[in-house]
């Protein structure tokens, strides 16, 4: 205490100096002596000497026996505020702050203060490795000291000359000012001196700075107030100085950081993060002996704290860290080695409460990583970098992020693909190694995806992370994942071992499916305003379902695709039936889904892979990515992908991996297919569940709402048939042939929005079928087809085919129903003559050109098969005719005139080849029933109930009227010559309507002027002389046809004979009135009836006319002659038309000679 009391009371500087030189001497004395408590309080005494007066530390005030058992504190007690001039015998060289944990004024520190510092300094310089727990309080009073001075740290823990952040500035005089960088030096080179102290003095100097830190951390708390510095900075500075021995102060060094590093207080924990990033970077630089590529422990050992640093939750910190990591990979990226698993677990330690900065750095890193350190790095490390890529897609504060690390990800594959057989080599090593442990400890290896090749394992951690990302709630990652994920696999697919592809098509592909499946049914239907920003969505965007909907398609479409490319290595596979069929419910329950762009595409992708050939070995070829018909969209995305050349085709590699494994994929015989027919009835089975529910019609009611399929998907549902029937020809039977009418007709019977019917047909003028009417009509063609050519077997289905045309030849009168809903026909729609209706309304479109249409391939069909077994037995004739009388007898009620003049001109084809038909088999009775429905439709159609619109004109009804007689002219050539042949009920019927259309019939409607030409006056002559041609033949075969006829025309002459004597009696009591007009229309009609049966008897020969006939003829003559006496002119041409024919009858009798005389 001595000592203390002589400096305290010294004035002198020289004297003052030689106290403290003795003061030094007995301190580093009693230190060599091991004399902890002498040494102790004589450096005490230094201390308390170089702190200001009245500055009365803890530490400094205790009883100097309990120091080495002493809990340090640096916290000032008691300060006192001391004004200059109160100690004017002491030279004040500066005036500043205390270290304390409350703002409490300033104190002074005089020129004797700075002497001793500098003694202190000398001390711990010369004698630090006999300071031993004495670091403490050199260091606390050093700590004191700098914070008065106002010095800061600097790069590299440097103490310099700085401004305080708060409080009174600091106030230094000129002669102090000229010693601060001699201080701050001497400071440096105390702790560069820390490298030559022995061990154990440079724990207890780091531990010593530890507790200071500590303090300093303590202090801080709660306050936004400058923290001190002093510790934390010369712990950097004494790690920088000591690396050739970094091990062993490492550990306590980096823990206390990384404790600063979560101080709440920004600059402390900014410093800590400062230090311990600055001596990662050293320790990496540092040329350690043997070198860190030889000593993976060390390396290891100073990365550990890089990595520790994620747990810290501060923005700032986690900036720090991947800055360092920037650097690291900058400097000395290619010589980390077994340190990259820890580096890119650091990159990929992100969360998404972190922000977009740290993001962005962090990603910054992964890019160097991909760029320019995937050769260098070990193989064992690029599955990491797969799942760090993977991670940096799947983080949400950021999609530009997100989508570049998708575009990361196929350039990870592309250097799969090219360094392909180095990896698989480096990869088998390792693996080896790593079985050898793991056997060792009696333990399973551990490892994804085993036990499938380590290579084809690297590509399923590829494939399954972007198979995460495609399920991403953000639509565009989903987009680009998708894409990325059946390019990569559709480019480099050959590489993978047949066994493995078990693993993608059922833990990659379906599992994704499902994912996709289930999130596209449970979305959110709500409309999304807008996609963040000024950003508008498209209304086909605007809801999560529609959004999900595209996720779907583009997944479906991607697996179906595969499916079909890789066919033949994927039949290989033991359970490739069981996955055919899990992707056919995925294609059933997409097509079944009530949004549009979803059920379509899953048809298309139906139709794709149902255009599977036998395949053939890829290197066959001539283009791989044009044979795996991979839409544009990706063909760009694999082109442009990659560093900008074209893919290279992966076969020969694929090769040479397959030889590797002993794996030789064995191809078909030459001209041997696979037999996939339980394949294809497989799909068979989906198609129809997929048309049977989405042609069921609707069971509620009209007001109900119903999803009504659109007519692009019913056409795309009915366009897979031809391609489906190609592989199940041989064992399609009527079973599934009645299964596939029910979902023909359901199809077309279908209405169509009102909005969409502009847009379903072409924009040509005329009518035209729509697209789903065609494929409808082309199924069928397809099957005729086939069945023409087909075995005997197949031809039964002839009739079923008819049947089915003639359903869609009734939708010309009566168009299909769809459930209970309200539509609107539209017979015969042109483009340019569509209305749009009331929007809620759904329109049967074009049913009368689809109908005709139907109505032409069933006669052409008929032609071809008329004489076919099943074709008779089946009565097809008698169901043709039969529909064919719907719109015959409808006629001018027709919805299209068109109609009953096909129905007519198609019925007389048919007519004229089945008839022969029919006569040939009248013994075996199959068409009896024909002959009655023949009848009722010629009846039908030639006394139609129907009237002739008032708009028709003249020529129109004259053309008309052609058609009539046609039907007649049949009726005598390919009836009655056959009468033998004919069942006599019929021939009768025949009979009575040729007499009832010998009988001039008229509409009331006619004018006088079109009167002549408006009678069906050419009909009634075509009937009449059919009649008498027929009545007077002498080739009836039986007296009851004979009679038939006789009676028919003894009917005919009877009712003109009363119609004649009628006439003349009321023309006789009419007077001067003349006749009513419809009753002069009928006797000028019995007048040419007459005409028109004596011009008949005069082309007959005389045997062929019975007695009675000329008895009822002649007896006519008289009536007529009675008639002269009309008045009206139109009657007397008809009368002169009628008794001019009888002078060929007037002839002189002949004699008879009987016996000899006359």
């Amino acid at each position: 205490m001595m000592f203390g009391v002589c400096v305290c009371v010294s004035t002198d500087e020289a004297a003052t100096e030689n106290i403290l030189k003795a003061e030094l001497c007995v301190a580093s004395l009693c230190g060599r002596l091991g004399l902890v408590t002498p040494r102790d309080a004589f450096i005490t005494a230094i201390c308390k000497a170089s702190l200001p007066p009245h500055y009365a530390l803890t530490i400094l005030s205790s009883n100097t026996t309990n120091l080495a058992n002493k809990v340090y504190s640096i916290q000032g007690q008691s300060v006192q505020m001391v004004s200059p001039s109160s100690e004017s015998h002491q030279q004040v060289v500066a005036v500043g702050q205390p270290l304390t944990a409350q703002p409490q004024g300033t104190v002074v520190l005089t020129a004797k203060n700075i002497q001793c510092m500098r003694t202190l300094l000398n001390l711990a310089h010369c004698h630090g490795v006999y300071l031993g727990t004495s670091w403490q309080l050199v260091l606390a009073t050093l700590q004191h000291l700098v914070w008065i001075l106002g010095l800061k740290p600097a790069v590299g823990g440097v103490l310099k000359p700085g401004r305080a952040v708060e409080g009174p500035s600091t106030v230094l005089t000129t002669a102090v000012m000229t010693d601060l960088p001699v201080i701050s030096n001497i400071l440096s080179r105390l702790f560069e001196s820390s490298q030559y102290l022995d061990d154990v003095s440079l724990h207890h100097l780091i531990n010593a700075l530890c507790s200071l830190s500590m303090e300093a951390m303590e202090m801080a708390y709660g306050n936004n107030k400058e923290p001190s510095l002093f510790a934390v900075a010369k712990l950097l500075e004494t790690g920088l100085v000591n690396m050739d021995r970094i091990e062993i102060l490492w550990r306590p060094l980096t823990a206390h950081l990384l404790e600063v590093c979560q101080h709440p207080n920004t600059r402390m924990r900014e410093w800590g993060a400062e230090a311990i990033t600055s001596l990662i970077k050293a320790g990496l630089s540092y040329k350690h002996e043997p070198p860190l590529s030889q000593n993976q422990r060390l390396q290891l050992l100073l990365l550990n704290p890089l990595k520790e640093l994620s747990n810290v939750l501060h923005a700032d910190i986690r900036q720090k860290q991947l800055e360092c990591v920037l650097q690291i990979l900058q400097n000395q990226g290619d010589s980390l080695g077994p340190g990259w698993p820890l580096v890119l677990g650091v990159i990929g330690a992100i969360r998404n409460d972190q922000g977009e900065s740290l993001i962005r750095t962090a990603f910054q890193c992964l890019q160097l990583v991909v760029t320019d350190f995937l050769p260098t790095m070990p193989c064992m490390c690029l599955q990491i970098v797969v799942d760090v890529a993977g991670s940096f897609g799947l983080q949400n504060q950021e999609l530009n992020i997100s989508l570049t690390s998708i575009g990361l990800l196929w350039n990870i594959s592309d250097y799969f693909f090219q360094r392909g057989e180095a990896i698989t080599e480096e990869l088998e090593k390792e693996e080896a190694v790593l079985l050898k442990q793991a056997q060792d400890k009696g333990e399973p290896l551990n490892r994804p995806f085993h036990p499938a090749p380590p290579f084809d394992c690297l590509w399923l951690c590829l494939y399954a992370k972007l198979g995460e990302l495609c399920v991403d709630p953000r639509p565009a990652v989903r987009k680009s994942a998708g894409q990325t994920m059946f390019s990569t696999i559709a480019a480099h697919g050959t590489l993978l071992q047949p066994p493995t592809w078990n693993i993608v098509v059922w833990k990659v592909l379906f599992h994704l499916l499902n994912c996709v499946r289930k999130s596209s049914t449970t979305a959110d239907k709500e409309k999304i305003e807008s996609g963040g920003g000024n950003i508008l969505i498209h209304h086909s965007r605007d809801t999560a379902e529609k959004q999900w909907a595209e996720t779907w398609v583009l997944t479906l479409a991607g697996v179906a695709r595969i499916f079909n490319t890789r066919r033949y290595l994927l039949q290989q596979l033991g359970d490739f039936f069981k996955a055919w069929e899990v992707l056919l419910d995925h294609i059933q329950s997409a097509a079944l889904s009530k949004n549009n762009e979803v059920s379509l595409a899953a048809l298309k992708s139906f139709q794709e892979i149902l255009q599977l050939v036998t395949p053939i070995k890829d290197t066959d070829k001539p283009d791989a990515l044009a044979a795996m018909d991979v839409p544009s969209v990706l063909m760009e995305s694999l082109q442009g992908s990659g560093p900008g050349r074209p893919l290279i085709r992966s076969d020969s590699l694929a090769e040479r991996l397959a030889q590797r494994y002993g794996v030789q994929p064995s191809l078909p015989p030459p001209g041997e297919e696979i037999d996939d027919s339980a394949l294809w009835w497989s799909a068979w089975n989906t198609w129809y569940r997929v048309g049977t529910e989405c042609t069921r019609p609707p069971s509620g009611g009209p007001d109900k709402l119903v999803f009504v399929p659109s007519q692009p998907f019913l056409t795309a549902l009915i366009q897979i048939f031809p391609a489906l029937y190609q592989h199940i020809a041989g064992g399609f039977s009527m079973e599934d042939l009645k299964k596939l009418g029910v979902i023909l007709y359901g199809a077309v019977s279908v209405p169509i929005s009102s909005d969409s019917s502009p847009f379903i047909l072409p924009s040509y003028t005329e009518a035209v079928l729509t697209s789903l009417q065609e494929a409808v009509l082309t199924a069928l063609d397809v099957l005729q087809k086939a069945i023409c050519v087909g075995s005997e077997n197949l031809q039964v289905m002839y009739p079923a085919i008819f049947e089915q045309l003639l359903l869609f030849v009734e939708f010309s009168c009566k168009p299909p129903q769809y459930g209970k809903m309200e539509t609107k026909h539209v017979a015969n729609a042109k483009y340019n003559q569509i209305q749009l209706f009331a929007p809620a309304e759904w329109v049967a479109l074009n049913y009368v050109p689809f109908a005709e249409r139907s109505l032409e391939v069933l006669v052409d069909l008929y032609h071809k098969t008329a004489c076919h077994k099943a074709v008779i037995t089946e009565k097809v004739l008698q169901n043709i005719i039969k529909t064919v009388r719907i719109p015959l007898g409808l006629k001018y009620a027709c919805p299209a005139e068109s109609t009953w003049k096909l129905a007519v001109s198609s019925l007389l084809k048919v007519l004229s080849i089945g008839l022969p038909v029919a006569r040939q088999q009248a013994s075996s009775g199959k068409f009896d029933t024909m002959w009655p429905e023949l009848a009722n439709a010629f009846e039908d159609f030639l006394f139609t109930k129907s009237t002739p619109p008032d708009n028709l004109s003249i020529q129109e009804f004259q053309r008309n009227e052609a058609v009539d007689v046609e039907v007649v002219q049949l009726i005598s050539t390919e009836i009655l010559p056959f009468a033998n042949f004919i069942p006599k009920e019929f021939v009768g019927r025949i009979m009575s309507m040729l007499n009832r259309g010998s009988i001039h019939s008229q509409s009331s409607s006619f004018t006088e002027a079109e009167m002549d030409i408006r009678m069906r006056e050419e009909f009634s002559k075509v009937c009449f002389e059919t009649l008498l041609q027929f009545s007077f033949s002498n080739k009836v075969s039986t007296p009851q046809e004979g009679y038939i006829s006789r009676m028919a025309l003894s009917v005919l002459l009877q009712r003109a004979q009363d119609v004649l004597r009628r006439f003349v009696e009321d023309e006789r009591l009419s007077g001067r009135c003349p006749l009513p007009r419809q009753q002069v229309t009928e006797i000028i009609f019995v007048l040419k009836a007459i005409s028109t049966l004596m011009d008949s008897l005069k082309k007959t020969q005389p045997e062929n006319v019975d007695g009675n006939v000329w008895a009822q003829v002649i007896a006519l003559y008289p009536t007529l002659v009675e008639c002269i006496t009309c008045s009206s002119p139109e009657v007397s041409s008809a009368l002169r038309d009628a008794l001019g024919p009888f002078k060929d009858f007037m002839q002189p009798p002949v004699s008879k000679v009987q016996n000899g005389e006359s």
